[in-house]
């Protein structure tokens, strides 16, 4: 029998002219479940077995993989699947009705092809909500239900939550679900847990918006789309004359409460359900954990999580920058040194850190101010912190650094500006200690020892373990004369900081103008701390 001759294949799964699909580049294979497609011939394989699926299917399925769990519309599948042809919609749900055929239902009951309402079709990779997975989480803000009467409401809650979407879109510590996909379910009675699966997140923000006469009332609410549990909800009320202040008011109130309540369920996660988990996100899930306790034995668990975490991903910003704010912290506190010379050491994770972190604002903060304090870098260190600021007004961490920075090596009133904004921001959270201690600092340089006491004593109230707050409570009484106040605020010091000397604050302390902290170094003469 004569042997018909091999006609060469032409590879049908390169993208077509004009394809609306975005490849990956350098990772042409996908793994999904005990799935794996090859993105360049569209082969697929359950757990290295061969599926057979038709070439317009292995088209659609290899787009749909490429988005890494992400929704794709129809639009963009169409021509992907047929390009430059103008076909009915019915033959997409004819091939993604073979699709969910051949591969089967998940473990858990559900599709593998999920359908997002009005936009398109997501692949629900597993690891998209997974209560185990070890990577950055995503959010999606839901459109707000216009609970009023009328629909011409409809308007600002559309705008309030496009609004909240751009400020979040600012923060790196997680991402946010694109505008067009979350409001596909606008007008729609949803299922928590569905919602976050078909949108592949882990955090969904919610709210609603009523009008009652001259009075909005906006309630939002943050949700855990695994558990459907409420991680935090807040109420907002103002009167329609100011109506776009109000919105802007919402969204940094929303923006800045929204990243530490996600990283604080991240944190509690990573305890409860992954204790032996390697992973690099864990990892760093842990050492803010441990740095959030502010003391000097956290310090010190953080710093050994940070580096073995950097001994898998040596070039990570997040996790050198972490490590440069450990050593800046400790330098700063005047705590005992982990290595020979901790400030150049901190320095020089901070300026690795700033090569890879294309711009994250929350990196640029821990950078900016391990160049300010350890390495006393003030121009360069201060510049990193207005970059930082610029880039995401609405992170109370940032607005906090460079408030604190500006204290010490800037205009003092534009500082105090930044760390009351940053309060505003963030009342209750347990980082504004930070700012709290820096207003307590500008008082006590305008020798307001009154306001100096309340705001050290507000800082204290969340958190027992911050040195700084400290100094400015011991400095503030004394100045006052309350010396007994004073030494009893001193004991609890030497109590979480053994060995804790007037020499170890000073060196600690940037110097460009020396004068400016000479008031608190004064203060803690008087109550009897010790020189050296």
């Amino acid at each position: 029998m004569a042997l018909r001759p091999r006609i060469p294949r032409l590879n049908p799964f390169l993208p077509p002219p004009g394809s609306a699909l975005l490849w990956r580049m350098g990772k042409p294979v996908v793994s999904f479940g005990p799935f794996r497609i090859d993105l360049a011939t569209g082969d697929l394989a359950r757990e290295g077995k061969p599926v057979a699926i038709g070439r317009k299917s292995a088209l659609l399925l290899a787009a749909l993989a490429a988005a890494e769990g992400k929704a794709v519309s129809k639009a963009a599948l169409m021509e992907c699947g047929w390009p430059g042809l103008a076909v009915e919609e019915g033959n997409l749900t004819v091939q993604i009705a073979a699709l969910r055929k051949a591969l089967g239902q998940r473990g858990d009951g559900t599709e593998w092809i999920v359908t997002i309402p009005r936009l398109g079709y997501r692949l629900a990779l597993e690891s998209a909500v997974a209560a185990d997975d070890p990577h950055p989480p995503a959010v999606a803000v839901l459109p707000f239900a216009n609970l009023g009467a009328g629909a011409e409401q409809d308007y600002f809650a559309d705008g309030v939550a496009a609004e909240i979407i751009t400020a979040l879109a600012r923060f790196r510590s997680f991402s946010v679900v694109s505008r067009s996909s979350s409001f596909a379910y606008k007008g729609r009675t949803v299922d928590i847990r569905q919602a976050a699966s078909e949108l592949g997140v882990r955090y969904l923000l919610d709210g609603s918006v009523r009008r009652d006469g001259e009075r909005i009332r906006l309630d939002v609410q943050l949700i855990d789309g695994v558990t459907a549990g409420h991680l935090w909800a807040e109420r907002f009320e103002d009167v329609i004359g100011h109506i776009f202040d109000f919105q802007d008011l919402i969204t940094e109130r929303v923006a800045s409460t929204v990243e530490p309540s996600i990283e604080t369920a991240e944190m509690q996660r990573s305890r409860r359900e992954r204790p032996q988990s390697v992973a690099v996100y864990d990892l760093y899930l842990r050492a803010l954990a441990a740095l959030h306790g502010e003391s000097m034995e956290g310090n010190a668990a953080a710093h050994t999580l940070l580096q073995q975490a950097l001994t898998i991903e040596p070039d990570n910003a997040m996790l050198l920058s972490h490590a440069a704010w450990v050593l800046e912290h400790r330098h700063a506190m005047g705590w005992p040194p982990f290595t020979t010379d901790d400030a150049a050491e901190s320095v020089e994770l901070a300026r690795r850190a700033l090569q890879h972190c294309a711009g994250d604002p929350r990196v640029m903060t821990h950078c900016g101010m391990a160049l300010l304090q350890a390495g006393r870098d003030y121009e360069g260190g201060v510049a990193v912190l207005e970059a930082a600021f610029v880039a995401n007004p609405n992170d109370l961490m940032v607005a906090a650094a460079s408030g604190i920075a500006l204290l010490h090596c800037g205009d003092v009133c534009t500082g105090v500006e930044r760390l009351q904004r940053a309060v505003a921001l963030g009342p209750r959270d347990a980082d504004a200690r930070f700012s709290l201690t820096g207003l307590a600092m500008a008082a006590l340089f305008k020798r307001d020892f009154e306001a100096a006491i309340s705001w050290a004593t507000r800082s204290l109230a969340l958190n027992a373990h911050f040195d700084a707050t400290y100094w400015m409570l011991i400095a503030a009484h004394a100045h006052r004369g309350e010396l007994g106040e004073a030494q009893r605020h001193l004991e609890s010091l030497r109590r979480i900081a053994p060995g804790v000397s007037l020499a170890s604050i000073r060196a600690g302390q940037p110097a460009k103008d020396p004068s400016r902290f000479a008031i608190v170094l004064e203060g803690l003469a008087l109550a009897g701390l010790q020189a050296e």
